[in-house]
């Protein structure tokens, strides 16, 4: 099978045989294998392609890679996909980082970076790191576990495992779950190939990765947190980030379980959503009463204790935010058995957030004065944030069916997004030109909206404009009132320049 890179890629092998590292490399770069310790990692979405990266880059004192790494995802569609276009030294995502872009492109070079959809894999491993999804389910209309694709994926290791072997969660989970999944899945898998069932080192350490234009950076530069369910797999897991992390300037957190390092992330990604959900509140204020709840914002972050207080904008998307407050919740009654405790600052955030794509429909409305009934809207932009091409939980899903549900006929572009999977939708490559839209909406602020001409790009339409995220600059906003378009914004009250 050929790539763009002309390489054709290596026949599969035997699904119960791992082979050589030097088996996973395409034909033609297999004289590049050095021996070196082998990071298996499990799950090449948008998280574990770029762990894959930045793996790979991780350089010993004579800048010569510490690791061969070998990413491992479903065979079929999008793990298939994705596996593919790493063995060809492709990022499998559209990116804007084109640090991130280039790592894999170095790593498929030098012969250090490689993909496959073998499960046997991991019987090469000395580390493997778990990059897939624990996703909620919902049973009685309460959030629950969805476990069984997890287990069944741990499972998968530790039919393969060699003894001794570190794995490291990474995947966003409820407290108690290495303790009272990963460990006992894995045990049982040794046990039943006659292997002793504690030859494992287990550690959780979770990932912070924040996609767009610095996405690899985000990983490499950026502090981590971690937890060893032993303390030899604490000390691993250690020496492992110290290779790949730069320790110097961000430096770790050790906890001391982890159960300590799951509860971390879940509080963490909380903390920010009711920080978003506590905004969208303001935001409706500040409209109402003729308040620029940004330059109040603005103000705010002076002061060093609330410097991360949020922006008004059009919704949360993502994989995280959305479902992790609920994570703690449903993993306190199902595997901690504590269904007594109550989280409802994280319920209502979570509640809030996901009903903020409609405060936006609600200010067009209003500004096409009371109906979207036979109305045609353009909305720019369908990525859950800025510079990524990640749709999944995107707010304008939650935009659009309701438009359409009002009667609104919705057209869309995205500078990164060719096809839009959640609404089953083809994008256009190009931006469209505004003639025949009654309102367009900048939904997200990606570079190619933040830099657009309005005035060039309107020519002798009218539309009515909304900026849902704060995506114009004042500039863009002026442009909009001298061409005499109506123009409302979210988090900024009527008047407001």
């Amino acid at each position: 099978m050929a790539t763009a890179t002309g390489l054709a890629l290596p026949a599969r092998l035997p699904a119960d045989r791992p082979g050589g590292y030097a088996d996973y490399l395409p034909v033609g770069r297999r004289d590049k294998a050095v021996e070196r310790p082998v990071i298996c990692i499990q799950g090449l979405g948008f998280v574990g392609a770029a762990m894959a990266a930045a793996v790979a880059r991780a350089r010993d004192q004579d800048n010569e890679p510490v690791f061969n790494v070998l990413g491992v995802d479903l065979p079929g569609g999008r793990g298939a996909a994705a596996a593919e276009a790493l063995a060809g030294g492709r990022f499998p995502f559209p990116t804007s980082d084109g640090a991130l872009a280039g790592a894999v492109a170095s790593g498929a070079r030098k012969g250090n970076l490689a993909a496959t959809t073998n499960p046997a894999a991991y019987g090469l491993a000395d580390i493997v790191l778990v990059d897939i999804n624990l996703d909620l389910a919902t049973e009685s209309g309460a959030p629950a576990l969805d476990l069984e694709p997890f287990q069944a994926a741990i499972a998968t290791i530790g039919a393969h495992l060699r003894p001794g072997t570190l794995v490291i969660v990474e995947t966003t989970v409820p407290p108690g779950t290495c303790e009272k999944v990963v460990a006992p899945v894995l045990s049982e898998a040794l046990a039943g190939r006659g292997l002793d069932p504690e030859d494992f080192l287990l550690a959780h350490s979770y990932e912070r990765v924040m996609p767009g234009s610095d996405y690899l950076e985000s990983i490499v530069n950026h502090w981590r947190v971690y937890a060893g369910h032993t303390a030899e797999a604490a000390d691993a897991c250690e020496a492992f980030l110290t290779k790949v992390i730069n320790t110097a300037d961000f430096p770790l957190s050790r906890l001391a379980s982890t159960r300590a390092s799951e509860t971390a992330k879940l509080l963490e990604n909380s903390y920010r959503a009711v920080n978003i959900a506590l905004i969208d509140e303001w935001g409706r204020f500040a409209e109402a009463v003729g308040v620029d709840l940004f330059e109040v914002v603005e103000a705010i972050r002076r002061r060093p204790t609330h410097a991360n207080i949020r922006w008004p904008g059009f919704g949360v998307g993502g994989y995280c935010l959305p479902k992790d407050p609920l994570l703690a919740a449903a993993g306190a009654r199902e595997l901690l058995g504590r269904g007594d405790l109550a989280f409802p600052f994280c319920e209502l955030a979570v509640a809030t957030n996901r009903a903020m794509p409609l405060a936006s429909l609600d200010a067009l409305e209003r500004l096409l004065g009371g109906s979207l009934a036979g109305r045609r809207i353009l909305l720019l932009g369908v990525s859950y944030r800025p510079d990524v091409a990640d749709t999944r939980y995107a707010p304008a899903e939650t935009f659009t069916i309701e438009a359409r549900r009002r009667g609104a006929e919705v057209a869309a572009h995205d500078p990164l997004v060719r096809r839009w999977v959640e609404l089953d939708m083809e994008l256009p490559e190009d931006l469209p030109g505004p003639a025949g839209f009654d309102a367009v909406v900048f939904a997200v602020g990606h570079r190619e909206y933040r830099t657009l001409d309005l005035a060039g790009w309107l020519g002798d339409a009218r539309p009515a404009v909304l900026d849902a995220d704060g995506v114009l600059a004042a500039r863009q906003r002026d442009a909009l009132g001298a061409l005499g378009c109506r123009f409302a914004a979210i988090g900024r009250g009527e008047g407001t320049p």
